[in-house]
C-alpha cells in the first residue's frame, strides 16, 4: 500500500502538534484516580518554605475549588508515576438507572432515525444532524497541514449543499457514509483498521450510523491517549513543583495536614534512636555526638519512614498526608514483598534440607516460585487461611524435589526429611519464625541499601541467602525506589521542616540540655 502523504498512519501523528496550552489544559476525571484521594488528601506549594495558616472558616465553593486542585493533583502525577496510564471509556454497571436511561434513549434516537428514513419520501433532518457531528469529529483529528483532507471533508459534507439535495430529493446518503469511511480509514489509527472493515459489510443504514459513531468514539479515545504521552516528559519537568504549590494551597484550607507526616516521621526518629543505643557505644563528647547524629538523621530518619510503609497497618492506621496518593502503590509493593517473603524463606529450608543437589539444578527454583506464587494469590484476603496454603506448598515442594532428585540421579528425600522440611515450610506461619525472621531483615536491609545509593550507578549486592529471589527483589526495588525518590523530590521542604524539629530535640536531649518548648 502506498503511502498518502496527508494521511497521519497513526493518531500519535495526529497529535504531534498539539499546542503546549492545549497539553497544559487537559483534565480528564478518572475514578481509579478519585478512589485514591481521600478528604484529608495532599495538594501542593507556592515556594520552597512550608508555610501554614492559622485555621479560618471556609466556603463550600471553596472546598469544592481545592477539591478540583487536589484531584487536577492526583490526575497529573498518576499520569508520571503510571507508564501504562490511558483513558478508557466508562463502562456503566449492567442493571445500573444510569445504564437503563442511556439504552432507552439512544433506542429512542435511533428508532426515531429509522422511522424517518423509512417515510416516503424519506425524511433526513435527523440524518443530516448526524453528518454534521460527523464531520465535526473528521475535522478534529486534522493537523494545521492537512489542508487537503480538510478541503474534501468540508467539499463533501457541505451540509447546505445536503440539505438542499435532500428537499429536491437527489440526496445519496449511502455514496456520503461511504465517504466518511473512507475518510475514517484514512485518519484512525492501524489498531482501528480492523473495525473500519467491519464498517464496510454493514448494509442497513441506522446500524451503520451507529457503528459510525462507536469507531469514533475510539478513535477520540486513541486520540486523547496519545496526548496523555505526549505531555508526560514535560509534566514530569513541571510536576514536583505543581503538586507541592498544590499542597501548600490544601494545607492553608486545612493546617493540621501534617499531623499523620509529623507523626510518622517521629516514629522513624525514635525507631532510629532506640537502634542507635542498641548497637553504638556512648560518645566521647557531646558535640562530636550531636554532629554526627545531625549528619546522619535526616536523610536516614527519611529512609526508615519510607522503611516503614512497607509494614504498615493499612486498616487500623490513616496514611501520612504525603504518600496518601501513593497508598495504593506501596501497599501492592507490601503484599508483593510479604509473597517473596514466604518464597524466599521456602526456597532457604528447601536448598538446605537437599543440600548443595538441588541448588544446581537448572529451573528447580523457578518451579518452586511458580508453585509458591500459585498457592499464595490472594494472601492479603481476610479469608485466606496461610496454613493450608503452606501445607499444601510443603507437600508440592517435597514432591517436585523428589522428581528433580531421581531424574539427576541423587536419592529422594526419605519419609523423615520429608516431614522435617514440611513442618519447616508450615512454621512460616509463625510470626516468631527466626528463619522467616532473617529473610525479612536481609530484604529490608537491601532496600534500605539502594535507597542510601540512590546515586550511585552500581545497585547494591543482594545479600546472602537471597540469590533464588534476587530478580523478583530487585525489580520491587527498583519500583520501590522510584516511587521515594519522587516522594522526596515533591515534598523534601516539607520533610526538612518537621525533621529540623525533631532533630532540634534529638541534639538536645543528647547534649543534655533542656528542650525548647
Amino acid at each position: 500500500m502506498s503511502r498518502n502523504p496527508d494521511k497521519p498512519h497513526s493518531s500519535e501523528e495526529k497529535l504531534s502538534g498539539l499546542e503546549d496550552g492545549q497539553e497544559e489544559s487537559l483534565d480528564i476525571p478518572d475514578q481509579s484516580v478519585r478512589k485514591r484521594i481521600r478528604q484529608s488528601a495532599p495538594g501542593s506549594h507556592r515556594d520552597d518554605t512550608p508555610k501554614s495558616s492559622p485555621p479560618r472558616p471556609v466556603s463550600i465553593e471553596e472546598l469544592m475549588e481545592t477539591a478540583k486542585g487536589v484531584t487536577n493533583m492526583a490526575l497529573a502525577h498518576e499520569i508520571i508515576v503510571n507508564g501504562d496510564f490511558q483513558i478508557k471509556p466508562a463502562e456503566l454497571p449492567e442493571h445500573s438507572l444510569e445504564k437503563k436511561v442511556r439504552d432507552i434513549v439512544h433506542k429512542a434516537f435511533w428508532d426515531c432515525l429509522e422511522a424517518q428514513l423509512k417515510e416516503d419520501p424519506p425524511i433526513y433532518d435527523h440524518a443530516i444532524k448526524l453528518l454534521g457531528e460527523i464531520k465535526e469529529n473528521l475535522l478534529s483529528f486534522l493537523l494545521p497541514g492537512h489542508t487537503r483532507l480538510r478541503s474534501q471533508i468540508t467539499e463533501v459534507l457541505d451540509l447546505d449543499l445536503i440539505k438542499q439535495e435532500a428537499e429536491n430529493g437527489a440526496l445519496d446518503i449511502s455514496k456520503l457514509v461511504e465517504f466518511v469511511i473512507g475518510m475514517m480509514g484514512t485518519l484512525c489509527a492501524p489498531a482501528r483498521d480492523e473495525e473500519i472493515k467491519k464498517l464496510k459489510d454493514i448494509n442497513e443504514i441506522v446500524p451503520l450510523f451507529r457503528a459510525i459513531f462507536s469507531v469514533l468514539d475510539l478513535m477520540k479515545m486513541d486520540m486523547a491517549n496519545f496526548a496523555v504521552s505526549s505531555i508526560r516528559p514535560k509534566l514530569m519537568q513541571q510536576s514536583a513543583e505543581y503538586e507541592r504549590k498544590k499542597f501548600q494551597e490544601f494545607l492553608e484550607k486545612q493546617p493540621n495536614s501534617l499531623d499523620l507526616v509529623t507523626r510518622w516521621l517521629q516514629e522513624a526518629a525514635d525507631d532510629l534512636a532506640k537502634l542507635r543505643c542498641k548497637t553504638l557505644p556512648p560518645p566521647c563528647s557531646s558535640d562530636g555526638a550531636t554532629g554526627g547524629a545531625t549528619a546522619l538523621c535526616s536523610t536516614a530518619v527519611q529512609n526508615q519512614a519510607y522503611l516503614k510503609l512497607l509494614k504498615w497497618d493499612h486498616v487500623n492506621r490513616p496514611f501520612p498526608e504525603t504518600v496518601l496518593m501513593d497508598q495504593s502503590r506501596f501497599q501492592e509493593i507490601q503484599l508483593e514483598l510479604e509473597q517473596l517473603l514466604v518464597t524466599g524463606t521456602v526456597l532457604l529450608v528447601t536448598f538446605s534440607a537437599a543440600g548443595s543437589a538441588l541448588g544446581d539444578m537448572p529451573g528447580f527454583a523457578e518451579k518452586i516460585k511458580t508453585i509458591v506464587k500459585v498457592l499464595l494469590t490472594g494472601m492479603h484476603l481476610p479469608s485466606f487461611n496461610l496454613k493450608e496454603s503452606l501445607a499444601t506448598i510443603g507437600e508440592k515442594v517435597c514432591a517436585e524435589a523428589n522428581s528433580c532428585l531421581s531424574q539427576h540421579g541423587f536419592t529422594p528425600f526419605s519419609a523423615e526429611r520429608e516431614t522435617v522440611l514440611k513442618g519447616q515450610i508450615q512454621a512460616v506461619a509463625n510470626p516468631d519464625n527466626t528463619i522467616c525472621k532473617l529473610i525479612d531483615s536481609r530484604i529490608q536491609k537491601f532496600l534500605e541499601n539502594c535507597l542510601a545509593s540512590t546515586h550511585q550507578k552500581s545497585s547494591p549486592a543482594v545479600p546472602g541467602g537471597l540469590g533464588p529471589i534476587q530478580r523478583e527483589l530487585e525489580e520491587i526495588a527498583v519500583k520501590y525506589v522510584r516511587l521515594v525518590n519522587y516522594n522526596k523530590m515533591v515534598f523534601s521542604p516539607y520533610y526538612d521542616a518537621v525533621l529540623g524539629k525533631i532533630l532540634a530535640k534529638e541534639e538536645s536531649r543528647l547534649a543534655g540540655k533542656p528542650e525548647e518548648p
